[in-house]
Formats: C-alpha cells, sequence, structure tokens
C-alpha cells in the first residue's frame, strides 16, 4: 500500500490513467501476435485464483474475498486445482 499511495496520478487520481477498454485491446493485440487462440483476460483471472487456491496459506473464504465472488458455488467455477498438486498434499 505505501508503495502505491507514493506513486505519481493523473488529474483524476488514477494510478494507471488508462481506460478500461484501452487495456483490454492493448491485452487482445498481445493475445493476436501470440496466436493463442481463445484466451482471453478472464483467463488470467481464473488463472491466478487456482494457484491462490493451491498455496494453502488463504482460507476459501478469503480467496473469495479477494476475488470478489459472493457465492463459494460460483468461487468453485473459477478455481481448479491440478490434480497432481492435490495428490501430493495427500500423500
Amino acid at each position: 500500500m505505501a508503495f502505491l499511495q507514493g506513486l505519481v496520478r493523473s488529474i483524476d487520481d488514477k494510478v494507471l490513467p488508462v481506460e478500461r477498454m484501452s487495456l483490454y485491446h492493448t491485452f487482445m493485440a498481445a493475445v493476436n501476435k501470440t496466436g493463442i487462440e481463445k484466451f482471453t483476460f478472464h483467463n488470467r483471472r481464473h488463472e491466478a485464483l487456482s494457484r491462490l487456491a493451491e498455496r494453502c496459506d488463504l482460507s476459501v473464504l478469503e480467496i473469495a474475498s479477494v476475488s470478489g465472488h459472493k457465492t463459494l458455488q460460483m468461487l468453485k467455477r473459477y478455481t481448479h486445482l491440478q490434480a497432481e498438486k492435490l495428490a501430493v498434499k495427500l500423500g
């Protein structure tokens, strides 16, 4: 937080004065250059939540709080654990 608070802000108080759709179009242009098909910005959220769930140092409720999901059922749709990592935890 201290780092973010120390950053210079734009006139409208944004750290990154970029419109949402500009960021989206830039992301999609980068994806298109790679040739990756069916990859969306939303995929990154899905991946981040799955990796958070695998860390084991956050509870399900904490992950839901970070992600903004209001129900655990919806959170479950976004977290897919890797079977190999789950097997290691189970011994």
